[in-house]
């Protein structure tokens, strides 16, 4: 798959800029990505490519999103859009508190309480799925994602079952996704109901409290053939927990509660707890390798960075934001707070450290300096050069220093290697002092030129270059509304992009061809008239007698029907008019002969005799058939 750090900057669909990722996995990467449209941010599931071409998964993949972006609960992911732009992928809402998957990472162990609250939400929210007709079947804790209030949204509704129907496999031997948390069904290849996602939350919840999968081993088949013959094993550290796990975690489907059932039996657990402390939220983590904004406009100020945010700083452009959000800044924060306590309880044990900027530096008391080393040692600076900016963090994360990060750019480097670090690796320096590391932040980003469309491949050109732009790969695609051989399109979006970056156009064909009715014979002239039409062609209208079809029916269409014409072309439809008998006007005189044989569509040439006598015969014989509008011959004696 496309590195992430690669990413950043492309703008999907023409609308969600891609600012930083935030996860990957085998079959998809995960975005932070600003919506600008709404201008709001987003989080983006950007599929891997090998999905792009396969047509059963587009499907699939559309409908699941479809029908996720209906559910609207409190407890479940807002999907908000979904589209293509070469690879499949998903829009939904970004939340800010991480994910349960996070948490355990971190080592945090939830308490009964907290994930009583957690199994109740969760089952909140997967019934509401339920009734709608959706099974999640990938329940686990990297798909429970909270707001910074603490709230639970379930994640990658409808997702696991096209990945599923494109036979998604994990790594042999592995213990991955919906293996680890699968329910006896889904291990055996039966069908599944809401009761698997059910099972899969038990396990969730049991991991939560305890640190452990039960039933989990080496590998992929022995985890799955282990539970399809035993009950979940709940311990006795799940207390008042643990008979609604127990219950979760039964063998048969059927004897499981369904969501609604299991919410219940979790909010009667609730109410013999103590209401739960506030979870140990980890955060959105925003992966460090390239968390860098694209440039904004340099002639608007720089947006208020966020609390505790390290800031990219530049003279010639405005700041941008930390690259490295997550672990470090947090460490970051929680060390200037301890440092904090420490100086303020330094303060009372050995008085008052007094700096004299005008005289020079002067340290009052022997006995401050000492306590200063003690609470603040002094640590190796390691070497970063030729590091990048997600190894910082590995680095010196735990060193206690004060990293500040400095933006500059350099061409022929990676965006987000180190270029310089100060102090020097192998220098000695303090917890709480400064660490500066000058990182790369990457190539200069120009603005899109507006003015590509409705012109020629040439004029896009040279407008592309006086941007310091080129024109990239040219592709053709039909449009009703564009004039042929003139740009229809840039199917990129891109409003900024790198110096001298390659721009894709789409030229138009001008109107797709029409293709004459393949059916137009023998249905009604009207039926077809108001197809063709439909198809922005012209209709010509040709009577033709026959015996054989029904009157006002299509005989046959030119061009034949199937073939492809032009937009705007003639099309000539031959109809069916019914033949005419001549009748029997023997016996009558020419003027009564005449008046019936012109009320059945024919016509008197002549008559040949004395016009005063009666008709004895007509030229065509009475009882033969000829087309509308034939002449009669009217013989008297």
């Amino acid at each position: 798959m496309t590195r992430m750090n690669d990413q950043i900057g492309r703008v999907l669909a023409g609308r969600y800029r891609l600012l930083a990722p935030i996860g990957a996995g085998a079959s998809a990467q995960v975005f932070l990505a600003e919506d600008t449209r709404l201008r709001r941010r987003v989080a983006i599931k950007l599929l891997h490519e090998s999905y792009a071409d396969d047509a059963a998964f587009i499907r699939r993949f559309r409908s699941e999103a479809q029908t996720a972006a209906g559910l609207n609960h409190p407890n479940l992911l807002a999907v908000y859009d979904w589209g293509e732009d070469d690879v499949p992928f998903l829009v939904t809402e970004f939340i800010g508190g991480g994910s349960l998957r996070a948490m355990l990472d971190q080592g945090r162990r939830l308490s009964v309480a907290q994930a009583t609250l957690i199994g109740l939400e969760a089952a909140r929210g997967l019934d509401h799925a339920h009734r709608q007709g959706l099974v999640h079947r990938d329940l686990k804790p990297a798909n429970l994602l909270f707001g910074d209030d603490g709230r639970l949204r379930i994640a990658d509704f409808g997702l696991a079952r096209a990945l599923a129907d494109a036979a998604v496999t994990e790594p042999s031997g592995a213990v991955l996704g919906t293996a680890r948390y699968a329910s006896p069904e889904q291990a055996q290849g039966r069908p599944l109901t809401g009761r698997s996602d059910v099972y899969s939350l038990a396990l969730v919840l049991i991991e939560a409290v305890t640190g452990h999968v039960p039933f989990s081993v080496d590998t992929t088949i022995g985890t799955l053939m282990a539970r399809v013959s035993e009950p979940i094993p709940v311990s006795s550290r799940l207390e008042v927990l643990a008979p609604v796990l127990e219950a979760a975690g039964r063998v048969q489907p059927e004897d499981r509660p369904d969501a609604a059932e299991l919410s219940g039996l979790f909010l009667r657990a609730t109410e013999q707890l103590d209401p739960p402390a506030p979870l140990p939220l980890a955060g959105a983590i925003v992966l460090p390798d390239a968390a860098v904004e694209v440039d904004r406009d340099p002639t608007m100020l720089p947006e208020p960075a966020e609390a505790g945010a390290t800031v990219f700083t530049e003279a010639e452009g405005p700041a941008v934001a930390d690259p490295m959000p997550g672990r470090l800044a947090r460490r970051r924060h929680r060390k200037a707070a301890t440092r904090a306590a420490r100086e303020e309880a330094g303060g009372r044990r050995r008085g008052r450290i007094v700096v004299l900027t005008v005289v020079g530096l002067l340290l009052v008391a022997a006995g401050a300096v000492a306590a200063y080393l003690a609470v603040f040692p002094e640590h190796e600076v390691p070497e970063l050069a030729d590091q990048s900016i997600s190894d910082i963090d590995a680095l010196v994360g735990d060193l206690g220093f004060d990293v500040q990060l400095v933006g500059e750019r350099r061409t022929g480097v990676p965006a987000g290697a180190v270029l310089d670090q100060d102090p020097d690796a192998g220098e000695m320096l303090r917890e709480g002092q400064a660490l500066t590391v000058t990182v790369n932040r990457g190539p200069e980003f120009v603005a899109v030129p507006a003015d590509l469309t409705n012109v020629t491949v040439d004029q896009a050109r040279a407008t592309l270059e006086a941007a310091n732009l080129r024109v990239g790969f040219v592709s053709e695609k039909y449009n009703e509304l564009v004039v042929a051989g003139t740009v229809q399109s840039v199917p990129s979006g891109f409003e900024q992009i790198p110096r001298n970056s390659a721009v894709d156009l789409v030229v138009s064909l001008g109107p797709r061809p029409r293709t004459v009715p393949a059916d137009a014979v023998g249905r009604p002239f009207d039926e077809v008239a108001a197809e063709l039409g439909d198809l922005s062609l012209e209709v010509i209208r040709v009577d033709e007698p026959t015996l054989d079809q029904a009157e006002g029916t299509v005989t046959r269409i030119e061009p034949g029907p199937g073939t492809t014409v032009p937009r705007d072309s003639t099309v000539t439809v031959y109809v069916a008019v019914a033949q005419v008998e001549v009748p029997d006007v023997t016996g009558q005189d020419p003027i009564s002969a005449t008046e019936a044989l012109e009320a059945l569509g024919l016509t008197v040439s002549r008559v040949q005799g004395p016009p005063n006598r009666d008709v004895m015969a007509t030229d065509p014989a009475a009882g033969t058939l000829v087309d509308p509008g034939s002449s009669v011959v009217l013989i008297t004696r």
